[in-house]
Parts: structure tokens; sequence; C-alpha cells
């Protein structure tokens, strides 16, 4: 399997923040946890009406060709409709790649946003648009949309609101500081591919021979340390630091966070549906940390700026490994009553050229791509937008990354208009502009 670390700009994906159990008594976790009370949802019509709750974005990094998975053109000339055919799926008139037949019997499930279109043509920045929903400002970085949710959103009792396994440097904080980055767990980005078992990341374990009573005394000892502390310093910060170390404790002691990523505690039936691949095992692990209480989980896949062999990459190696994960995510959550209340995002940062080049690739393309989402209270079985014979341009129903995001924020009740407050205080609107797109949310 393909896990490299960077593509043809050189964007480094590995720069992981690893929480440490015994630092989380100091200004670890708990400091991580305190900027939650910094901004808090403010409940609104629009927060009291949506369904949704938790988000599962799936990262393809690199640039997929969506010309060749969601928005094929068989009647294109040669040079740009490509090796693969459409297939039929579930929902009605909607075709999708042959090398997705998984995923095609969930597309009555899912939507299809095939007129998303932008300019930035580069992955580093293009990733940062796509994930934050805002263009690139060099006096101002902006979060990604599921920093935006750790910050207005709070998780279940001993699990983060938001958590990172697809083991590349995405999703950051921006201006909201690095408290609001995700956890990341390495467990599914390196080492072996176990096909016996999976075992749950040591990132929430206490080291070994410390017990939770040892991590409770220590807490306790802690608490008196402060009172002394506490006269001197009467900022609301300081005040609500108790409180969230008392959640860093329920982290460690409560083990919710390490059993969700225990796949063994999944029935053997239900592994094997996922597969033995990274992308799979994510996937199953997102829907577990679904269940647990964590609000957003990132997982992907890198390998899909496919400059040459594109159509190879995609046959062999990339196509079968999404068709894998996203169709058994899609079929899984619906059997454990989730789909409703998920949101399942399927993305990269842009799509390939429409025409094919010497090399049997394609090049960078931002005019136009698609995008998948599912759950959530978006329609099943639709299709927004279109692009022109040979794809390269939309055609009806033009909208950019800072639309899409809009719209999936809504939905789990986080207003586009909605304000973030930077780590020095100054308020900034979630979104500078976009359109919600309405059309493509159930009413």
């Amino acid at each position: 399997m393909n896990l490299k670390k960077s593509d043809c700009e050189n964007f480094h994906r590995r720069d992981f923040m690893h929480v440490g159990a015994l630092s989380l008594m100091g200004l670890g976790l708990p400091t991580i946890l305190a900027n939650d009370a910094l901004a808090r949802e403010v409940t609104s019509p629009t927060s009291r009406t949506k369904k949704a709750k938790n988000i599962i974005m799936i990262w393809l990094a690199g640039g997929p060709s969506t010309i060749d998975m969601w928005d094929l053109k068989p009647n294109a000339v040669k040079g740009i409709r490509g090796e693969f055919k459409p297939i039929d799926t579930a929902a009605d008139g909607v075709q999708i790649s042959e090398h997705l037949p998984r995923v095609a019997k969930q597309m009555d499930q899912c939507s299809l946003i095939r007129s998303l279109t932008h300019t930035v043509a580069e992955h580093g920045q293009g990733t940062e648009y796509v994930m934050t929903g805002n263009p690139i400002n060099p006096a101002l970085k902006y979060p990604a949309v599921g920093a935006i949710v750790a910050n207005k959103k709070t998780s279940g009792r001993g699990v983060p609101v938001y958590m990172d396994l697809s083991g590349m440097n995405i999703g950051k904080a921006g201006y909201l500081g690095s408290s609001y980055n995700p956890f990341v767990v390495d467990t599914f980005s390196s080492g072996p591919l176990y096909r016996r078992s999976t075992p749950p990341s040591n990132q929430f374990n206490l080291p070994n021979g410390f017990t939770v009573d040892d991590l409770n005394r220590r807490n306790q000892l802690l608490k008196k340390l402060e009172v002394g502390f506490k006269r001197f310093d009467k900022t609301p910060r300081a005040s609500e630091m108790s409180k969230f170390q008392q959640q860093a404790v329920d982290i460690l002691s409560t083990g919710k966070t390490r059993d969700a990523l225990d796949l063994n505690k999944e029935p053997k039936k239900v592994r094997d549906q996922f597969g033995f691949g990274r992308l799979g095992r994510s996937a199953l692990a997102a829907r577990r940390l679904i269940q647990a209480g964590v609000r957003f989980v990132t997982i992907g896949i890198s390998g899909w700026d496919t400059h040459s062999n594109n159509f190879n990459a995609l046959r062999n190696n990339l196509l079968p490994q999404l068709d894998i994960a996203l169709g058994t995510l899609i079929a899984d959550l619906k059997a454990n009553g989730l789909l409703d209340e998920t949101i399942v995002y399927c993305v990269g940062e842009f799509n390939r050229t429409p025409n094919i080049n010497g090399s049997g690739g394609r090049d960078h393309w931002a005019r136009s791509m698609s995008v998948l989402v599912a759950g959530g209270g978006f329609k099943k079985g639709f299709v927004y937008g279109s692009t022109d014979k040979n794809g390269m341009e939309p055609a009806t129903d033009p909208c950019s990354p800072t639309d899409v995001n809009a719209t999936i924020l809504n939905q789990i009740g986080i207003a586009p208009d909605s304000i973030l407050n930077t780590r020095s205080g100054r308020p900034v609107q979630t979104f500078r502009d976009g359109k919600l797109l309405k059309k493509v949310v159930a009413s």
C-alpha cells in the first residue's frame, strides 16, 4: 500500500500532536480542553432544526480524478473520456465509475455535488482552501471545519471532540490556536497492517505500572496545590482549569477512547466487511469513535496525485480501497442507526485535468470537481450541479468550497455567519462569504 508522506509539491504530511499521559496532568490535555470554554455554540433556530450531530471526513490527498470517479464523460473524445465505464447505481439515473461497485449500491443514500469549482490548483493551498472553506489569506490562518466543530461543540465524557486517523498534516485550527487541532491517532497511519487483529492506540493508555488510582491520587494532589494559587489568578481561564483537568482524567481513566479504537471488539464479520487496509480499518474506527461521542473524525488515503499511470493507479489500488471503506461505512452507519445524524464527506483538494497527458496521467485541475456527501439530512440519491460535456467547467449550479463547508456546518447547527474568536480575542466571522446549498438538503 502506498503510504507516501509528500506529493509533487513537497507538501509534508506528518506533523502529529502526541498526547503523553503524564503530561496531561500539567498543561497538556487540560489546556486543550479548556479552550472549549472560550467559545460555545449559541443556540439558534438553525441549530434546533438540524438532525446531524457528527461528521466523518474522508480525505483523498493529492487531488483525486473525480472525472474518473463521480462525473465520467463517456461521450467525450478518447483523450478525455479515459478508460473507465460508468455503471448504474441504486440511485435512479445516477452513474459512477465501474470500479466503485460497493459505493454504487449505496448511492440511494448519497448526494453528489458535481459543480464544485475553485482556482487553487496547488496541493498545500488547495488543501487549506477546501478544508477551511476560506480563501487563502496571508494575514490570517483560517481553521479547518473540524477545528470549528471542536470550538463550537462538546463531546461525550471521556472522548475528544475532534480526532484525526488519516496520517496527514491537515485539518489544523489556524487562528483558533493549537488547542483546537485534532487529536491525532497514529495507530492507523504507521506500522504493519494487521490481518488478524488491530491493536488499539496506546496514546490514551496510562504508562506501564501507573494505575487509575495513581492518576486520581495525582489529580487530587494537583487540586490541593492549586487552591493556594487561585486567589492570585482570577481570570476565567484559570477558574476553568480544574474542570478541564478532570476531563483529562476522564479520557485516561474511563478508557472510552481506547476501547473505541479496539477493533477486536467488533464481530469478525463486521471487521471483514471493512477489509484489512488502513482506510477500511480507519473507517470502522471512525464509526466506533462517533458512537463513543466524538463529533468529528478525519480519515483518508494519499496517492491521488496521478500525473502518470492514472488509470492503473485508480483501478488496481486507490478505487478498490475507497470502494470498500466508503461503501461499507455508509451501509454500516445506516445499519447502526447513525446515518441520519452523521455526515459522511468524501473530498480532496482538487480534480485532475479532463485532458489525459502523454504519461497516461491527468494533471492538476481545480476549475471543476465533484464531492460526495451522505447522511446528516442531505438528500438521498441526488445530484447537485453539472459540468460541461468535457468536464472542464461547471455548466449548472457552480459552487465553492465555502458553500459546501458552510452547508455541512449548518447541518450540525453551526451557522455560516457565527462568530469565532482568535487567541487574542478578535472576533472573526466563520465564513467571509458563501451560500447555503439548499437544493442538496432534504426538506
